[in-house]
C-alpha cells in the first residue's frame, strides 16, 4: 500500500520556500506549467496529459491543494493505477490534500469505480483516482469526484480546481496537516458488483485485463463466482507491454477474440485501462457494439426495476430505446460523456444507462450512480443466465438496423460547419442540439458532434437498409469535407 509521509518539507513545490512567502521561487518546469501547459491538462471530464512534460509533480501538488481547498471536506479518498509515474504523482498529489488539513483515505492500487464505491460506501467527501485510463503508458491524469461520486467535470467544479491550482502552491499550507489512512476496500466492492445481477451461470468467459486495474477487483469477484475464466494479462503493468487498454479499438481485441474460440467460451470481455468501461464479443469472437450490450442488459435490469428509467446516448441504434420500451421501461436520450449522463440518471431518478463508449451506468444505491465496467460484467453473467442460449443469438434480434460506426473528419470551423448542415436539413421530422446535431428521417438518422479538444467533427448515421446508410454516410461526409475546407 502506498505510504506517504506527513512530515512538511521546508521547500514545497513550485520552489516556494514557506518561510519566505510570499515572494516566490518558481522553476523553469513550474514556469512552463504556469505559462500554458496547464491548460493543456484540464480536459472536460478529468485532468489528463504526458509525463513528465504536461503533468509532473509540481501540478499534482497543486491539484491536490486545489481539489481540497474546493470540495472543502474532512476526508478525501485517492486511488492510483499501476502506471511507472503513479507513485510518485499520487504521492506529491497526497501532500497537497494533507497541506489543506485534509484526511486522505488510501486506496493504494485500485480500479476507478473502486474509488467510487469508497466514497459513496466510507462517506468520505469526495476522491481522487490516478490514472490516464485507456491513454497510452506515458500518459497520466486525474479523475475527481464529490460527495456520493457526483464527478466533477468542466461545468462542474474542473475549472474552479484550476484557477485553485495556479494559486495554492504560493500560499501557506494548513497550520495542522491532514492524516494518511489506508483502507482496502475489496471485499466490500465484490458485494458493491453483485447487487446487480441475480444470474450465476455456470460459464466458459475469457477475460482481458490489458495489464489495467481490473484484475484488482476481478479477483477477489471471481473466487464468488462458480466460472471457467481463461486470464489474458491480470498482471497490472503500467507499461502495457500486450496492447493497449482500450478495448474501442478492435485490434485491442484480438488476444480477447482469439481465447474465446480457442477455448470454446461462452463469451469475452475487455476491459479499459482503469476498468470503468468493458467491451464484450459473443460466443464466436465477434466484438458486440456497446449500445446493443446497453439494450440487452436494460431488458434485465427492468426485470429487477419494472418501469424504471434507461438512458442511452444519443448515437445509439433506435433498437436501443426499442428494446427498452418493449420491455416496460422508459427510454430516454442523453448526452454523451460521463458527467452528463450520471447527472440526468439523478434528475430522472434512471435505473440505468449505457454509451456506445462502452461506459455502463448503474444505480446502485440512492446515493451513488457509477460507471463501472466490472459490474457490467455481472451484468452480463445476468443476461446469459436469464437467456439461456448463445450471446449471438441474444443480440440478433437487435441487429435490425445498419450503422456506420463513429467516423472523424477534421475541419477548421466545426460550428460554421454544423450550421450549415442544419440549415440544409431545417425540413427533417425531427432537428436537436442536446448533443452537436442530430437530425431523424424515418428511415434514417445522423448525428455529428465536435470533439472537446481538438478541430474535428464525429458522425454517427444509422439506416434501415446497407444500402441506404452507405448513401447517407457518404453524402454528408462528402458535404462536412465540401464545407469544412
Amino acid at each position: 500500500m502506498l505510504r506517504v509521509p506527513l512530515a512538511r518539507r521546508a521547500v514545497k513545490s513550485y520552489g516556494v520556500r514557506q518561510e519566505i512567502a510570499p515572494t516566490l521561487r518558481v522553476s523553469s518546469r513550474a514556469q512552463r506549467v504556469i505559462l500554458g501547459v496547464r491548460l493543456a491538462v484540464f480536459k472536460a471530464y478529468d485532468i489528463r496529459g504526458t509525463y513528465p512534460d504536461q503533468l509532473d509533480e509540481d501540478l499534482a501538488y497543486a491539484i491536490g491543494r486545489a481539489t481540497a481547498r474546493f470540495i472543502g471536506a474532512e476526508r478525501l479518498a485517492v486511488g492510483r493505477d499501476a502506471r511507472r509515474h503513479s507513485p510518485a504523482l499520487c504521492n506529491a498529489l497526497v501532500r497537497g490534500v494533507t497541506d489543506e488539513g485534509v484526511t486522505v483515505v488510501d486506496l493504494g492500487l485500485v480500479a476507478t469505480p473502486m474509488v467510487y464505491f469508497a466514497v459513496a460506501d466510507l462517506g468520505v467527501g469526495g476522491g481522487i483516482m490516478v490514472t490516464a485510463s485507456h491513454n497510452p503508458a506515458e500518459y497520466n491524469g486525474f479523475k475527481i469526484c464529490r460527495e456520493n461520486a457526483i464527478p466533477i467535470g468542466e461545468n462542474s467544479g474542473l475549472r474552479e480546481i484550476e484557477a485553485l491550482s495556479r494559486t495554492c502552491p504560493g500560499e501557506p499550507p494548513a497550520g495542522r496537516p491532514g492524516g494518511v489512512v489506508q483502507v482496502d476496500v475489496r471485499d466490500g466492492y465484490v458485494d458493491h458488483v453483485l447487487s446487480v445481477g441475480a444470474g450465476r451461470p455456470r460459464v466458459r468467459v475469457a477475460i482481458d485485463c490489458a495489464n489495467g486495474m481490473a484484475s484488482v477487483g476481478l479477483e477477489p469477484l471471481l473466487e464468488r463466482l462458480d466460472i471457467e475464466v481463461e486470464r489474458l494479462y491480470f498482471e497490472p503493468d503500467g507499461s502495457f507491454p500486450n496492447h493497449e487498454a482500450d478495448p474501442l479499438k478492435v485490434e485491442n481485441l484480438e488476444d480477447v477474440s482469439e481465447a474465446v474460440r480457442r477455448v470454446g467460451a461462452d463469451f469475452g470481455v475487455a476491459f479499459d485501462g482503469d476498468a470503468d468501461r468493458a467491451v464484450f464479443v459473443d460466443e464466436r469472437g465477434r466484438p458486440i457494439a456497446s449500445d446493443l450490450m446497453t439494450g440487452v442488459m436494460a431488458r434485465h435490469q427492468l426485470e429487477r426495476s419494472p418501469g424504471g428509467v434507461v438512458l442511452y446516448d444519443l448515437r445509439s441504434s433506435r433498437a436501443v430505446a426499442e428494446e427498452i420500451e418493449k420491455a416496460g421501461g422508459v427510454a430516454e436520450m442523453c448526452r454523451v460523456g460521463h458527467s452528463f449522463v450520471k447527472a440526468q440518471m439523478r434528475e430522472s431518478n434512471a435505473i440505468f444507462a449505457g454509451e456506445l463508449s462502452g461506459h455502463t451506468y448503474f444505480r446502485f444505491s440512492d446515493r451513488l450512480v457509477a460507471d463501472d465496467g466490472i459490474a457490467s460484467f455481472v451484468a452480463m453473467l445476468d443476461v446469459v443466465a436469464a437467456e439461456g442460449k448463445p450471446v449471438s443469438q441474444i443480440l440478433e434480434p437487435m441487429r435490425r438496423y445498419h450503422a456506420s460506426g463513429e467516423i472523424n473528419r477534421r475541419v477548421r470551423d466545426t460550428n460554421r460547419v454544423l450550421a450549415a448542415i442544419e440549415r440544409e436539413h431545417a425540413g427533417a421530422p425531427e432537428v436537436s442540439k442536446l448533443d452537436g446535431l442530430l437530425v431523424r428521417y424515418d428511415d434514417w438518422w445522423f448525428n455529428l458532434r465536435p470533439s472537446n479538444t481538438e478541430p474535428m467533427l464525429r458522425l454517427n448515421l444509422e439506416a434501415d437498409t446497407e444500402a441506404k446508410m452507405q448513401a447517407e454516410r457518404d453524402r454528408i461526409l462528402a458535404r462536412v469535407e465540401a464545407l469544412g475546407d
